[in-house]
């Protein structure tokens, strides 16, 4: 029986830049002339002038939906209804990872072309072939894969630098994941989003995005705080953004983010961003695979220190409440799950382990090494 391919994928144009969003028209005008567009209130408040400025330049008309709400599978369909209707031929998430998700499920669906246009830097959403589908409610239903990456994306460092810093917080959240799972995932013999194996640049990729988010995560988080962008920022939007989206979809998902769903699972996490709950994923993972202690316990205070949740008690899970914890864990260990691409079988009972056991590593590190009590994490 043949084996499966190692597969590499990558949007076909990536465009990082300060003031970026004035530029849009000319890159989407390639793609086609009438497009369809994305956005909540408060995103559109933030490039309604420069983005129609840049269309009126190309002679593109600026067709905006108000955007609210969750990806589901009912707005993607009310979406492909839209554009079939007005004869879009390109559709634009703006914003974050719902508007971004529905635009490429309805572009998919509807056979035209799609772009992601990111206001922050808070996940690698945008790069990827897939969509998160979430209920009426916020919790995971499904993922939805494409045959190809998105035809543009665009993010303006500008925005991000404008954007509240827990959204670049989360990023780093998400992006850190990478390079765990990546290297997990190479030991294995698991099919990565995209149906190969890992590729050896995927995984390139994803240490490259680990290395510099340890380099310059927290010097890009002054950048956001003084609202400028700084070469620092620039590197980190890049790595949360194109290294982490390329690195995940072509180096491999494994435990963090099978346990990120297990915990969408739980209502007390709804509304917690995805990065957040990632955090918590990449420090299970890194417990269940018995990483060495120096790693584990850097990773925990380097995590705590950009801001992210370490503990369970700080997403709203008692580590007691066995109930919860084995929900999550059921989840996260469901047939399809990305958490069977870990070098060894996992079982949900490995995942409440690893959990329980998070708590009072995180606890420790945290009393040893003089870092804050945990706190609740409120949910946006």
């Amino acid at each position: 029986m043949a084996t499966k391919p190692s597969i590499f994928s990558s949007p076909s144009r990536y465009v990082q830049g300060q003031n970026a969003i004035n530029e849009l028209g000319t890159y989407l005008k390639q793609l086609g002339t009438n497009p369809l567009l994305l956005a909540d209130d408060t995103v559109w408040g933030l490039v309604e002038k420069p983005l129609t400025d840049g269309f009126e330049s190309e002679d593109l008309p600026v067709n905006r939906i108000e955007f609210e709400g969750f990806a589901t599978a009912k707005r993607v369909d009310d979406l492909v209804a839209t554009i079939k209707e007005h004869d879009h031929d390109v559709v634009v998430g703006l914003g974050g990872g719902a508007a971004i998700d529905s635009a490429k499920a309805a572009g998919y669906e509807a056979g035209i072309r799609w772009a992601s246009v990111p206001t922050a830097a808070s996940s690698d959403a945008p790069t990827s072939t897939l969509s998160v589908i979430n209920t009426d409610k916020g919790s995971f239903d499904e993922y939805r894969f494409f045959p190809r990456n998105p035809d543009l994306v665009l993010i303006d460092t500008q925005l991000v630098a404008g954007a509240p810093e827990q959204f670049l917080i989360a990023g780093i959240g998400d992006a850190l994941a990478t390079w765990v799972e990546a290297r997990a995932a190479a030991k294995g013999n698991g099919t990565t989003m995209n149906g190969g194996h890992p590729t050896r640049a995927g995984a390139a990729l994803a240490e490259l995005c680990w290395d510099i988010l340890w380099n310059d995560a927290f010097a890009a988080l002054d950048a956001v705080r003084a609202g400028v962008v700084t070469p620092a920022l620039d590197a980190v939007v890049e790595a949360n953004t194109l290294l982490s989206g390329l690195g995940f979809e072509s180096g491999g998902l494994a435990a963090a983010h099978a346990i990120h769903d297990g915990l969408s699972a739980a209502e007390q996490t709804h509304g917690l961003q995805h990065g957040q709950k990632v955090n918590i994923g990449t420090i299970a993972q890194l417990i269940m695979e018995g990483a060495d202690t120096d790693e584990l316990e850097d990773f925990i205070e380097f995590t705590t220190r950009v801001g992210l949740p370490t503990t369970l008690t700080e997403v709203g899970i008692s580590p007691d409440d066995t109930d919860t914890l084995e929900e999550i864990a059921k989840a996260a260990c469901t047939e399809d799950e990305t958490i069977h691409n870990m070098p060894f079988p996992v079982e949900p009972h490995q995942v409440v382990e690893a959990l329980q056991v998070l708590e009072t590593t995180s606890r420790r590190v945290r009393e040893e090494r003089g870092l804050p009590e945990p706190k609740l994490y409120v949910a946006d």
